[in-house]
């Protein structure tokens, strides 16, 4: 071999392992990449991601078919048979599409295609990928309604503190007026004790509740022995049951005991038999029975009133529902007393619960969990108000 053929097998060699490491370094290079999508797929990492939203979530492919949607999608009714249903959502994805600009709004949409069910959704909609588009939406009906609530509370109160501090203003001014008549002073300062009385009444009730609303409500728990409550709230309720000529009548002693705060429960059971004495007559009797079972303890309050219509058994625990207003401004109730209760139940894990005909009274029952069970004991019935192994007479 010539040196001329040396060179050129030289060349061919130093060519050929120029090629070779080239291809090592392209076939390196295209292991790293992740593969090619085909036309109308997500990528891994964004499937992964939509998994562990709690939104409603929905990717729309550049055809505009749905080709993923999450549970809540659905169940929210934003998508139906695979499509986006609502025009207000469709505008925006549309919007986006054609703009690139991420959209965000909160819409109220229909939840279904019938009835009047409707959900607060705050829709955010934005291009991810290779056309596709992705629409996310958060539920917050649940939010809005407690804003409401909350809204409405405030001009509830607004309107109920109104009242009294009007009148008593009134009653000053009349009384002024009326100051060379001593009866006419007398009855205008009865008249403005009471409602002052009222409004004290209202404030701490208001203070009460919103504490109530608050986590973490209970502040002393221990061991409280359920007779010592109902033996407190009887007497704290025997003044009023005095004055209208109601027998209030007490359980025997039962040895039962639950976890909790006591002046909470009393406060509770105090509510049950001022609202029960409020609404009966003279002559009529209230009873608190207790009894024990399923690891519960029930006091139950029962009494020979008026009743509540079923129709309006569902509102007696709202705040500032009155069954009959005229007898709440006589009574000076507030309207806030068995909210309360539902409160303080519910911060006890119980609840509370009513029974009621028009014209056979009513009676309502609070449940807590039991710390101590000793024996069975037996719940009054609407009937006998309560039938009582002791009487206290009021």
């Amino acid at each position: 071999m010539d040196g001329y053929e040396v060179v050129v097998v030289g060349l061919l060699g130093l060519l050929t392992g120029l090629i070779a490491a080239l291809a090592f370094r392209f076939s390196e290079h295209q292991q790293r990449r992740l593969p090619e999508q085909a036309p109308g797929e997500l990528d891994p990492g964004v499937v992964r991601v939509l998994a562990v939203l709690r939104s409603a979530a929905v990717v729309l492919g550049p055809d505009g078919r749905v080709i993923r949607a999450s549970p809540p999608a659905y169940a929210l009714g934003v998508v139906r048979d695979d499509a986006v249903v609502h025009p207000s959502i469709q505008d925006m994805i549309t919007a986006v599409r054609r703009d690139g600009v991420i959209a965000d709004e909160e819409l109220e949409l229909p939840r279904g295609p019938i009835g009047r069910g409707r959900v607060m959704l705050q829709v955010r909609v934005a291009n991810i990928d290779a056309g596709h588009v992705l629409v996310l939406a958060e539920d917050r009906t649940e939010a809005r309604r407690i804003e409401a609530i909350r809204r409405d509370f405030t001009v509830n109160v607004s309107h109920e503190l109104k009242t009294p501090v009007g009148a008593i203003a009134l009653l000053a001014e009349t009384m002024q007026d009326a100051a060379d008549d001593p009866d006419a002073v007398r009855h205008f300062a009865g008249r403005m004790q009471k409602e002052s009385m009222r409004l004290g009444a209202l404030v701490h009730e208001i203070i009460e509740l919103s504490r109530l609303q608050v986590a973490g409500a209970l502040q002393e728990v221990g061991l409280i022995s359920v007779d010592d409550v109902i033996r407190e709230a009887a007497d704290r309720a025997r003044v009023v049951a005095q004055a209208k000529e109601v027998v209030l009548a007490v359980a025997a002693d039962t040895g039962l005991s639950v976890y909790g705060d006591h002046a909470l429960l009393v406060t509770a059971v105090r509510n049950l038999l001022d609202n029960a004495v409020a609404y009966s007559d003279g002559g009529t009797r209230v009873g608190v029975g207790v009894s024990a079972e399923d690891g519960l303890v029930s006091i139950a309050v029962v009494d020979q009133g008026i009743g509540i219509s079923a129709a309006e058994q569902s509102r007696v625990f709202e705040r500032f529902y009155r069954v009959d207003p005229a007898r709440s401004r006589d009574t000076g109730g507030t309207g806030l007393g068995l909210s309360i209760v539902k409160h303080v139940a519910a911060d006890h894990g119980g609840d509370v619960s009513i029974w009621s005909e028009p014209g056979r009274g009513s009676t309502f029952t609070l449940r807590i969990p039991a710390a101590h069970v000793p024996a069975p004991a037996e719940t009054p019935t609407p009937s006998d108000a309560g039938a009582p192994d002791k009487e206290v007479d009021a």
